[in-house]
């Protein structure tokens, strides 16, 4: 890898040869054509997220943790499903607790400037990224159990050992796909325009002879880990609501088997919610991305492009707290479990239904 050294706002010409137009930041180091710096606009996108990284540090840190411990106290509740969405909360966790502060202190207190060395920067920009796909992965193999539960009913079980083997999976998967961020990530130091004290910059610096393996990285992430399990995972529940809805069972109706159908409906609602959710907090994110990496023109003509990226950054963080809220309170508090009182209900990462845990 080329050695990297400080930029400056004089050295516009070489620094098209250091870095390539993959940069995050790379509007930056344009003399008197990069976008506002400053202004009520982006002091609104800083107020904007702060407050976002305050509240995944809050309602993550907090309602996560609570699910962990209890699901670690209550072995009944250990189904596959749990297990699965329990990856989810130990992600979201692990970017609430290790993520968020540093990130906090970089975007808000700093502005975009990093104080805490390479280590860090390469540390905290891979864990992001391996968060994200451990997350993609999770919604996707919890989608493909419920298909095979609810649509193939007569086959065998997923068995908790079989689910540990795909968390494993997961994992060495997402670990492995977002190497490249823990490369290329870094911090580099250069004198932003309007900026006279100059900005430390914290992120992935591709050198300019691999853009175009940078430009092929960047579709590979948004076919392999945002489109095709999207995809995948909407014919799922296409199908999934298909059978709950609109095909009629037959033999008598039970209140047992009422019941059963009741719950799965509800399950199916919440993670159709959560794909929603997923769908609505990434796309501008991946959208930008390809933008930055494909056309860097138009976010240099942009007056407002460092703001616009404090709210597509903004917007793609909040969906561990739309998650959080959706799996912990969207029916009640996991306080059951917490007292004991586990026997007549099946949890959902804190989504109670009074029937049996053998009915989801």
């Amino acid at each position: 890898m080329e050695t990297r050294r400080p930029l400056s706002s004089s050295a516009s010409s070489e620094a098209l040869d250091l870095w390539n137009h993959s940069s995050e930041y790379n509007y930056f180091i344009y003399e008197g054509e990069g976008p506002e710096t400053g202004g009520k606009v982006l002091f609104m996108a800083r107020l904007f997220i702060g407050v976002t990284l305050a509240c995944v540090m809050l309602i993550c840190g907090f309602g996560n943790l609570i699910f962990i411990l209890t699901l670690a106290m209550k072995k009944k509740l250990r189904s596959v499903t749990n297990i699965l969405i329990a990856n989810l909360a130990v992600s979201d966790l692990l970017v609430a607790v290790v993520c968020c502060p540093f990130e906090m202190d970089y975007y808000v207190v700093r502005e975009q400037s990093w104080t805490f060395g390479h280590v860090i920067c390469s540390s905290v920009s891979y864990l992001r990224m391996v968060s994200l796909y451990v997350s993609t992965n999770a919604l996707l193999a919890i989608a493909v159990d419920r298909y095979l539960v609810i649509i193939h009913p007569l086959q065998p079980r997923v068995t908790l050992r079989t689910a540990c083997g795909v968390l494993l999976t997961i994992w060495l998967t997402s670990i492995f796909v977002a190497a490249p961020t823990a490369y290329f990530a870094t911090e580099t130091d250069f004198d932003a325009p309007r900026e006279p004290g100059g900005k430390v910059f914290c992120g992935q610096i591709w050198p300019a002879d691999r853009a175009l393996l940078y430009k092929s990285y960047s579709l590979f992430l948004l076919a392999v880990e945002f489109l095709a399990p999207v995809i995948i995972m909407s014919l799922c529940y296409i199908r999934i609501c298909h059978e709950l809805w609109f095909k009629n069972l037959p033999g008598v109706q039970t209140k047992q088997l009422r019941e059963r159908l009741q719950s799965r409906r509800k399950t199916v609602l919440v993670l159709v919610a959560v794909l929603l959710a997923y769908v609505f907090c990434w796309s501008p994110f991946y959208g930008y991305a390809i933008v930055r990496d494909f056309y860097p023109g138009l976010l240099l003509k942009e007056r407002h492009a460092i703001a616009l990226y404090y709210i597509v950054e903004c917007i793609a963080i909040s969906n561990s707290i739309i998650n959080t809220l959706f799996f912990v309170t969207v029916k009640n508090w996991p306080w059951f479990c917490l007292k004991g009182k586990c026997e007549r209900y099946i949890i959902f990462q804190g989504c109670t239904t009074a029937v049996q845990p053998t009915a989801v």
